[in-house]
């Protein structure tokens, strides 16, 4: 049975989906992490960036892990992601943020941070 995060991801890439986006990557490791989902919509390549909770966490339903630390490994994760992958390498990118809460095997959307930094 998958974790709760990877369930967490599995929802927000089907809602995602179901909005017209386009799922170009899914847990893409590399020396600098993971990347939870790339997604293409219209013209942009988002790195969307999955925090999944349960009831009662410490962390702002995983708003407060997105630190500056991760946030510089996401950026190094995505550089070495386009250089990979020289098709999106002229495509404008962004980073969101989904904010997951998960209750029993209830999930649903907390929050969506578009462009959630640079």
């Amino acid at each position: 049975m998958p974790k709760t995060g990877q369930r967490g991801e599995d929802w927000v890439a089907a809602w995602l989906t179901r909005q017209g986006w386009q799922v170009v990557a899914r847990r893409w490791r590399c020396p600098w992490g993971e990347l939870d989902l790339v997604m293409q919509t219209a013209a942009t390549l988002v790195f969307v960036e999955v925090k999944t909770r349960r009831c009662r966490n410490w962390d702002g339903n995983g708003a407060q892990a997105i630190t500056p630390q991760k946030q510089a490994r996401l950026r190094q994760a995505a550089a070495l992601f386009l250089g990979e992958h020289p098709q999106w390498q002229s495509a404008p990118c962004r980073f969101d943020v989904a904010l997951v809460r998960c209750q029993g095997d209830d999930y649903h959307l907390q929050s969506y941070l578009v462009n959630a930094f640079e």
